[in-house]
């Protein structure tokens, strides 16, 4: 048997199995037709049991076997009117049929291989359905559990080979009536056993639950609601068979549910709004856009295929038809020309999509907007808006626009097509102008880029061009350049005159004599067209050397120029002159005039340097020296060196040796030489035409040195230029302020013994002499005041404690100065030591110019012992007036009167 064979038996046992599940099925409209036809090939078709209803394609379909060659095999039906069959082997119905007074209707089906060019057919019965033909509510399809068989003797058991049970397939949105009967499953041991039938698997016994359902007993599997393909377009159940004990007694059944697409949704756009956007003048077949639709149908089946139209174009304008859609895949496409921007920048199209392969009269549809902006493109060249523009300038002016260029262009403004750029083709040849663009107004701004010269030129014509940033577009007709006329005119201004040459450069020798001529330099005017005169001024002369005539120019000397002066750089000397016309209103213009100073040998050389310093003893004792000469080569070195012959010791000590042009080498000539500070002569002589001579002193300071040949540090200051008065100046200074520290100190330890005396001595509520601080007192006496008379006793009775320290003194007693000299008291006491005492104090006080005014209280310091006044207790006593005379009070001035009045008088 040939593998063909094997396949071909396989076919036909499957055939016989689907006679076996199928059979008895009835459609919508026409009977269901089983057979099975071979053609004269090894190809067969497997005609199914079509349930035909009228717009939708068939719940079964025509299934073949090709061999392998299905892609290359071509199917076509004889009446495409009525039914079409697609590459898959599902047959349609094209359009609505009735069924006709002939009960069996035949559609013949044609199958041609493209390479061989072999045919096949097939006929298919579609047959009404009679009056007493069963419907399918009353005819199930049943499934068969394969059983096990054993032989004769019972020893050997085989297992039939399983069939493959083809699917279910159940249409969507079905509106029942539920439960609907889809199948049922029966096993061969329910002839002698009771059985229970059960499936499982998704829908059945897993989520989503109780969509199918069986009869335990019976074994009929039901659907018991309405089924999605959308949410689920496949079911995949196992059926069980078991006893009354729940032992397995078959195999289990694979049963596969296809859910059979219903066109239930409408194509959905994935935007509502289309954007696109094509260039003007675009030729036709120019790709715009492409939009798409999405059906959740199945897109195998036409239930999902869509197909897309243009329902509307606005404007429509030039045509009604300017874009056109690819209706598979969505592409809008330009089919005609006259794309303009200027006339029309934006089009709006409704487009359709409509599923059944937009069959209009079953397909479901929907509408979307596209909105194709027609973008600009270079088609339009700038014009400017007259032929002649006019302007003027002042020459010499530069940055200044002279006139404004306006253009128009239909271009889509602010744009490279629409920017304009000008260019000045003639006209301009010395390259004046320019013309740049105005961003905001896209005007173009003549404008002076280099300075004009009314002299030369009064007037310019130029050319100017507008062109676009971006070219012009290459599928439409050039026209001819924009170009036009700008006519400027110069305006003549005064200006300044001008030195020519400018500086000027003169060479003269130094030394030349006041009132000489040097030069005349003048200025010239370049407005030729004016009559203008010059005046001429200095303006510049840092030496002061040079006059110039206001008329005409001339330059002359006041002064001798010297080129050694400090205002001549270089040996140049730079003089500023100014130039000023008569014009209105008045211009100036400045030269410079250079003269170059040649040098003349007119400064003698000195010695350099002036001072120096060497060791009393001649080892290494040489100093370099060298002349320094204002002029130059060849007035100045190599020079001659020679000391001079006064003093007369100056050659006796010293001697000069020549080193080089420039160098000479001072040293002593003797092995000691005193310190101190000498002056040298030396005679240097230039080498000029003419040479001068002169004679410099070498100040030479001879100090004695350390073992390293450094002068001392004294000797080092002496040397360094401070003499024997600036040295004493510095000694008085350090002097004067030690002294002033020691009185700071001195001052400093008095002012602590006060402040520590006083808080020992005195105490305020036991000071008696704050009571004497009594003033403006006219009379009272010894009554009209509690003195305590006693502190008034000799210091001999006074307790040691309350000795006033000797220098201590109150802060409201007078500043200190030197105390006044008193006579020494004699030891006996005496009543007149008391007034001898106070007289001299009194006179102490008169002649103190630092004293206190006269009211202010006086304290006397005891003096020592030895005081004849003893004790003045006795003033308190009423006896003691008559023993003392107290008429020498009187002689003791005006403050001692109240005093002699009161003891010195009688005794009223």
């Amino acid at each position: 048997m040939t593998v063909f064979d094997q396949k071909l038996d396989l076919v036909t046992q499957r055939v016989a199995l689907l006679f076996q599940l199928f059979g008895g099925v009835r459609g919508h409209g026409f009977d269901p037709c089983s057979v099975f036809v071979e053609f004269t090939c090894s190809l067969r078709f497997c005609v199914g049991f079509p349930m035909f209803n009228p717009f939708f394609l068939f719940s079964r379909s025509v299934k073949f076997v090709d061999c392998g060659r299905r892609d290359h095999v071509r199917l076509r039906s004889s009446d495409p009117e009525d039914f079409r069959i697609e590459g898959d082997g599902l047959l349609y119905a094209a359009r609505s049929l009735r069924a006709s007074s002939a009960r069996r209707t035949t559609v013949v089906i044609h199958a041609q291989d493209v390479e061989t060019r072999e045919r096949w057919h097939t006929q298919v019965q579609l047959t009404s359905p009679a009056k007493d033909t069963p419907t399918a509510a009353q005819t199930v399809r049943e499934i068969v559990f394969l059983g096990q068989r054993s032989n004769s003797g019972g020893a050997l058991k085989r297992r039939r080979r399983d069939w493959v049970i083809p699917s279910i397939n159940v249409p969507e949105n079905s509106r029942g009536p539920f439960p609907s009967e889809l199948v049922r499953i029966r096993s061969d041991h329910d002839k002698t056993r009771s059985l229970r039938y059960s499936v499982t698997g998704p829908g059945a016994d897993q989520a989503p639950t109780g969509i199918f359902v069986i009869n335990a007993i019976s074994g009929e599997l039901s659907v018991m609601k309405p089924l999605d393909r959308e949410q689920i377009p496949s079911f995949h159940l196992r059926a069980h068979a078991v006893d009354l004990n729940g032992n397995q007694v078959e195999n289990p059944i694979d049963i596969s549910i296809n859910v059979i697409d219903m066109n239930d949704n409408r194509p959905e756009f994935v935007h509502q709004i289309w954007n696109g956007t094509v260039p003007e003048g675009s030729k036709p077949g120019t790709l715009v856009m492409t939009v798409t639709a999405i059906d959740r149908d199945d897109p195998r089946t036409a239930n999902g295929m869509l197909r897309y139209k243009i329902l509307a174009q606005t404007p429509e304008s030039p045509t009604s038809n300017m874009f056109t859609i690819n209706n598979q895949t969505g592409g809008i496409i330009t089919v005609a020309a006259g794309l303009d921007r200027e006339k029309v920048p934006q089009y709006t199209l409704i487009i359709q999509a409509t599923d059944m392969e937009g069959n209009a009269m079953y397909g479901l549809s929907n509408t979307a907007t596209a909105i194709i902006r027609v973008t600009d493109v270079n088609d339009n060249p700038p014009e400017f808006t007259t032929d002649t523009f006019y302007g003027e300038v002042p020459e010499n002016r530069v940055s200044i626009i002279v006139a404004n260029l306006s253009v128009t262009d239909k271009d889509q403004p602010n744009t490279p097509a629409w920017n304009a750029v000008y260019k000045i083709i003639g006209g301009d040849p010395t390259g004046r102008f320019a013309v740049p663009t105005d961003p905001a107004s896209n005007k173009g701004l003549v404008t002076v880029i280099k300075p004009i010269d009314y002299e030369i030129s009064r007037s310019y014509v130029l050319t100017v061009v507008a062109e676009n940033d971006a070219p012009l577009a290459t599928t439409m007709h050039l026209p001819r350049q924009s170009t036009a006329t700008v006519s400027i005119k110069v305006i003549d201004v005064n200006e300044s005159p001008y030195f020519e040459p400018n500086p000027k450069l003169m060479r003269l020798e130094e030394g030349m004599p006041a009132e000489s001529m040097l030069t005349v330099f003048t200025a010239q005017d370049p407005d030729r067209f004016m009559q203008q005169t010059i005046r001429y001024s200095k303006l510049s002369d840092p030496a002061g050397w040079l006059r110039v005539d206001p008329a005409n120019g001339q330059i002359s000397t006041i002064a001798m120029l010297d080129r050694e002066s400090p205002y001549v750089q270089n040996n140049l000397y730079n003089a500023t002159f100014l130039a000023s016309d008569s014009g209105i209103p008045p211009a100036s213009g400045t030269g410079t005039l250079q003269i170059l100073l040649m040098d003349i040998n007119d400064n003698a050389p000195h010695v350099f340097p002036h001072e120096a310093e060497v060791c009393e003893r001649p080892e290494p004792n040489a100093i370099n020296i060298t002349a320094v000469d204002r002029d130059i080569h060849p007035n100045a070195g190599p020079f001659a060196f020679e000391l001079g012959s006064r003093p007369l010791d100056v050659r006796r000590n010293w001697t000069l040796t020549r080193l080089t042009g420039e160098y000479a080498q001072l040293s002593l000539k003797i092995g000691y030489l005193e310190s101190g500070i000498y002056e040298v002569p030396i005679i240097i002589t230039d080498s000029g035409n003419l040479p001068m001579s002169n004679t410099s002193y070498l100040r030479v300071k001879v100090c004695q040195c350390d073992h390293n040949g450094d002068c001392v540090d004294m000797e080092r200051i002496v040397a360094a230029g401070l003499g024997t008065g600036a040295i004493i100046a510095i000694l008085l200074c350090i002097i004067i302020l030690l002294i002033l520290v020691l009185l700071f100190v001195v001052w400093m330890k008095r002012r602590d013994k006060e402040r520590q005396a006083k808080q020992l001595l005195i105490d305020p509520e036991d000071d008696v002499r704050d009571n004497i601080l009594k003033y403006d007192e006219e009379g009272g006496g010894e009554e009209d005041q509690d003195y305590d008379l006693s502190q008034l006793q000799q210091p001999d009775t006074v307790e040691p404690d309350t000795i006033k320290p000797v220098g201590i003194r109150r802060l409201d007693e007078r500043p200190i100065h030197p105390e006044p000299q008193y006579p020494v008291r004699s030891v006996a006491p005496h009543p007149g030591d008391i007034g001898d005492f106070i007289n001299e104090g009194l006179k102490a006080a008169d002649n103190d110019p630092t004293a206190p005014p006269y009211d202010s209280l006086l304290v006397f310091d005891y003096e020592g012992s030895g005081s004849t006044a003893g004790s003045l207790s006795s003033l308190n006593s009423s006896s003691s007036g008559g023993d003392q005379d107290y008429d020498y009070l009187n002689e003791w001035g005006p403050r001692f009167r109240k005093l002699a009045d009161m003891y010195g008088g009688s005794d009223d």
